[in-house]
């Protein structure tokens, strides 16, 4: 079945960085659009960025635009997120989630999640 598991998340400082790594299986990877999205502690879910099945098309929500950086391999089946200039507005349970052939949503299918703290 679709497996989504997501890694990197921590606890850092305002100004820093962290890159957050999903682990895609049961599924061909390749073919689909990918997202990420957040959900911040008493929020709903916000779709953060997409990228298209071969990587060439990406794209990003306002707040996030000109910080992060959503990228791909599909040899390895992995999706990653470059967070650059972090917010404490950024702070949030991040996940990946699985689009279609044509088009990213915000899923489901979602993996569980890692926490994003941005804090001094």
């Amino acid at each position: 079945q679709v497996q989504l598991v997501e890694s990197g998340g921590g606890l850092v400082q305002p100004g820093g960085s962290l890159r957050l790594s999903c682990a895609a299986s049961g599924f061909a990877f390749g073919d689909y659009y990918m997202s990420w999205v957040r959900r911040a502690p008493g929020k709903g879910l916000e779709w953060v960025s997409a990228i298209n099945p071969v990587g060439s098309g990406t794209f990003y929500a306002d707040p996030v635009k000109g910080r992060f950086t959503i990228s791909r391999d599909n040899a390895r089946n992995n999706l990653e997120l470059q967070m650059n200039s972090l917010e404490p507005e950024d702070s949030a349970q991040y996940f990946c989630a699985r689009g279609s052939k044509n088009g990213y949503t915000i899923g489901p299918p979602r993996g569980q999640g890692t926490q994003v703290t941005v804090s001094s």
